[in-house]
């Protein structure tokens, strides 16, 4: 079958940090080819300059992780038919959030220091008495699903918050941390959930846009790991940051009026106490009117909002609220 990619390049001897050009092949490749044979074929035949990186050539690795149409893949198991239709070009391009080296190469320096942030090793309390530290075969079983993860960084790649926020600690170190926060053999649970709590850039910062549960090639799924790790630490008393305020309001303006109150949910996430933050809001309430886009001061009740309140106090009761 015939293969068309578009491939961008990037040499930092001759152009400058973030340009880029884009160079576009065809070629014969085997009905079962992947982007990454056809990636090869391109540096072996026709362009030797290519820079690509890969190894194992089995997803095992996550050494080959690229973009392709836009989103990141471990070009190694993404076959070519099955990631565009047939005729079609196939973009590739280096992943997101991090800086390029070469063509399709990234380093990822800032993956690695995203994950050193969350202490990415056990810290016991004592010695274990019998020579090692023994975990139960249900807990391990639970902390596989984070232990999946080969640290390819296509999560980090396509994460939303990181395109604007480079205080964001990731999704990939707070699925590490996860791991950690629930490992029976850990004894700084509560101190690592105060502190993903209240840093800049912890749990609260993901906005579930579900992009890195969409490209992970391993299912580790770290925006379910980090909601759960909100649920933790609202267990475990850190109730005194905006997303947990920000949560409650959302829950209590839907409960009462059967849709979200906007006007009070972002003074409520703010605090009442937080005067600079409130004077920030002020400022915006003003443009906002001035532009027509204020919300309602008394908010619109939703039509049925019985049923919706219904729903809420049986979610309450079956919970234990």
């Amino acid at each position: 079958m015939q293969a068309k990619l578009k491939v961008s390049r990037y040499d930092p001897e001759t152009m400058g940090q973030g340009q880029q050009r884009w160079d576009e092949f065809e070629l014969d490749v085997h009905p079962n080819a992947t982007v990454l044979d056809a990636l090869i074929q391109i540096r072996e035949e026709v362009d030797g300059t290519l820079a690509l990186r890969c190894a194992c050539r089995a997803s095992i690795c996550g050494s080959c992780g690229m973009r392709v149409n836009g989103d990141a893949k471990l070009v190694c198991k993404s076959r070519i038919a099955d990631v565009g239709e047939e005729g079609a070009t196939i973009v590739v391009e280096p992943m997101g959030n991090q800086a390029v080296i070469k063509d399709l190469v990234v380093t990822l320096d800032t993956f690695f220091d995203k994950v050193r942030q969350v202490d990415p090793y056990l810290q016991p309390d004592s010695e274990p008495e019998q020579g090692e530290y023994v975990a139960s075969d249900e807990s391990m079983v639970n902390l596989l699903t984070a232990m999946n993860c080969i640290m390819c960084g296509a999560c980090v790649s396509d994460c939303t918050v990181l395109e604007v926020d480079e205080a964001f600690i990731g999704p990939a170190a707070l699925a590490k941390a996860w791991r950690f926060v629930e490992d029976p053999r850990d004894d700084q649970r509560d101190a690592r959930l105060e502190e993903l709590n209240d840093v800049e850039g912890g749990i609260w910062d993901c906005t579930r846009c579900f992009k890195c549960v969409e490209v992970c090639p391993k299912d580790v799924a770290p925006m379910d790991r980090i909601m759960e790790m909100r649920d933790m630490a609202i267990e475990a008393g850190n109730t005194n940051t905006s997303g947990y305020r920000h949560t409650e309001s959302f829950n209590k303006s839907v409960k009462k009026h059967g849709r979200l109150d906007e006007a009070r949910l972002a003074v409520e996430s703010a605090g009442y106490t937080n005067v600079p933050r409130l004077i920030d809001l002020a400022e915006i309430g003003v443009k906002s009117v001035l532009k027509g886009k204020m919300p309602p001061i008394v908010p619109h009740k939703a039509d049925e909002k019985e049923k919706i309140t219904r729903i809420f106090e049986k979610v309450e009761s079956e919970r234990g609220s």
